[in-house]
């Protein structure tokens, strides 16, 4: 391949490398002074680049932040049409979370910690970042559900089924990271999410109902 095929692609790949380390300075300075207490030159300054470079990617410090979900969402679909084809839904669906939360957390490698988790949910508590997240989140359902009714022959725009199922997986990760967030002492967050994804699976039995007569 020539070098003028190869240029497009690392520039893209630069321009997402740069996105990723500007959403996550944003996260990293935000969970540490709070929100309304970080500006867009910080932001800048953390992840190395000029403050005018943040404008060309985020139109705000909310934005930054939610840009971090949207794009592991993102991630989980294209993980999700890459999962095999005999792998039971529910399953698939699983491990494609999983992967991208793994694959994820290797871009920041600060251990959880009480005060780490106490800052994340303080700054998802900030109405200005609020907004941001649910326009994200329906976002992410969508992509979701476009990769769900590819796997399971199903019409997106006609078909209740894959948007029924992408709502209530993206319903029980945001309980799980919720419970992880409110955790004390701090706990894990991949099990709360295999637990709740589990769950839903296998209907959302009522607790206790299998020990009844």
């Amino acid at each position: 391949m020539s070098r003028e095929g190869e240029r497009p692609g690392l520039r893209e790949r630069k321009k997402q490398e740069t996105r990723i380390a500007l959403s996550w300075a944003a996260i990293r300075l935000a969970v540490e002074r709070g929100l309304e207490n970080v500006r867009v030159e910080d932001i800048a300054a953390e992840a190395r680049v000029a403050p005018r470079t943040f404008n060309n990617y985020f139109s705000s410090k909310g934005e930054a932040i939610a840009a971090r979900h949207l794009d592991r969402a993102r991630l989980i679909a294209q993980e999700l049409r890459r999962r095999p084809a005999s792998e039971p839904l529910w399953e698939a669906i699983k491990i494609a979370v999983i992967t991208q939360l793994a694959m994820g957390a290797s871009y920041d490698a600060r251990q959880p910690d009480q005060q780490w988790q106490t800052g994340i949910r303080l700054m998802v508590s900030e109405p200005s970042l609020q907004g941001e997240m649910l326009k994200a989140n329906a976002i992410a359902e969508d992509e979701l559900a476009a990769a769900i009714a590819e796997r399971t022959g199903t019409d997106v725009a006609r078909d209740l089924y894959p948007r029924l199922v992408a709502g209530a997986a993206g319903a029980a990760i945001r309980v799980a990271m919720d419970q992880w967030l409110r955790a004390d002492p701090p706990v894990p967050v991949k099990p709360l999410i295999e637990d709740a994804l589990d769950r839903l699976s296998a209907g959302l039995p009522e607790p206790g109902a299998e020990a009844r007569p």
